[in-house]
């Protein structure tokens, strides 16, 4: 499982340039069961997602797909992690 971190790198003026697509984006890989959950960070530098890929290759291959990555407007902070702990129901996110 992996911990996509955004940060934002030139402004709100151009992430809302992207927003729409960004969004499209998130719509997509949620569809593919890829994204578990979403959102922004408060106060809103960033953007948090929780994602279940195969490996890194595959979480670098689904950032380089993000308007956001691809129009310099956030950077990607990728922490890989193994949940061995969590709350009644969230296995079954678990691959």
């Amino acid at each position: 499982m992996f911990l996509l971190i955004l940060k934002y790198t030139n402004g709100l003026d151009k992430v809302n340039q992207h927003l729409e697509a960004h969004r499209a984006f998130l719509d997509k890989y949620y569809g593919l069961n890829k994204f578990i959950c979403s959102g922004a960070q408060v106060p809103r530098v960033g953007g948090v997602i929780l994602c279940r890929a195969a490996s890194r290759d595959e979480v670098n291959q689904i950032v380089a797909e993000d308007p956001f990555y691809q129009n310099q407007a956030a950077d990607y902070e990728v922490i890989e992690f193994n949940p061995v702990k969590y709350a009644e129901g969230f296995e079954m996110f678990i691959e």
